[in-house]
């Protein structure tokens, strides 16, 4: 962790969820009232079509709510997509920007992933911007450079870059049940450390920096316990209150 800084949690969905699942995220409202949760902040990122119903029932209390995505553009001739003006309304505090399933399956590149997160903070949002390399990059000795040159082009210069998190998801370990070592990622945490503070200077000692890739609570006080490991980005793992309540439950403010 980083000394001072509040870890986060945050759940992606992804393209799962239907009415059904919302007793999920009440489950994760009452623990989190209960306390829970030790000193995570929470924020859970259903599918688009789950927003506004989690919204009324989360509202008040102390879990926050995201979207998966959102488009550059505030409104317009995008059909399919949806604005961060859109996601706010409809309840939404956080939004993520940049996954690498966008990237992979949709062409995103960095320069868009920057666009939605300066879309984002426009309208109040958080933007969680994903940044990772692939198998072969890290096989070739190039993680840490193709990450920083994803930081680097994703990231926008916001006044005020409390209000970015950049979550670090290595892309052979999402959803493999694969992570790296804890050096590894304590390695590819201390360098985005490092590129945020020339890129923000003093603002960037404090910026949160979450580990995603098959997190999981029987390995999630190794990786949060990690420094510079500022909470996580859950997938599978999140769909379940049980287990993402695990995950959160290990975490403490640095």
């Amino acid at each position: 962790m980083t000394p001072g800084v509040r870890p986060l949690v945050a759940g992606n969905w992804k393209m799962n969820g239907l009415k059904a699942s919302l007793g999920e995220i009440v489950a994760m409202r009452k623990a989190a009232e209960a306390g829970a949760v030790g000193e995570a902040e929470l924020v859970v990122c259903p599918p688009a079509t789950l927003i506004s119903d989690a919204a009324a029932l989360l509202a008040g209390g102390p879990v926050a709510l995201g979207g998966q995505d959102c488009h550059p553009r505030g409104s317009g001739p995008h059909t399919g997509d949806i604005s961060a003006s859109m996601l706010k309304d409809a309840g939404a505090s956080h939004v993520i920007v940049g996954h690498s399933e966008r990237r992979d399956a949709y062409g995103e590149t960095d320069a868009l992933a920057r666009a939605k997160a300066e879309a984002a903070g426009a309208e109040g949002l958080i933007a969680i911007v994903c940044v990772g390399e692939t198998r072969a990059e890290r096989e070739a000795g190039g993680a840490v450079a193709v990450v920083s040159g994803q930081i680097r082009g994703s990231l926008p210069p916001l006044s005020d870059p409390r209000r970015l998190v950049v979550a670090y998801e290595p892309v052979w370990a999402i959803g493999t049940g694969l992570t790296p070592t804890a050096e590894d990622v304590a390695e590819m945490h201390a360098a985005i450390r490092g590129l945020l503070g020339e890129i923000y200077g003093p603002a960037g000692a404090t910026m949160r920096i979450l580990y995603g890739g098959s997190v999981k609570p029987a390995n999630a006080a190794e990786l949060l316990g990690l420094a510079n490991v500022d909470g996580a980005l859950v997938g599978g793992a999140s769909l379940k209150a049980a287990d993402f309540l695990g995950i959160a439950g290990v975490c403490r403010r640095g």
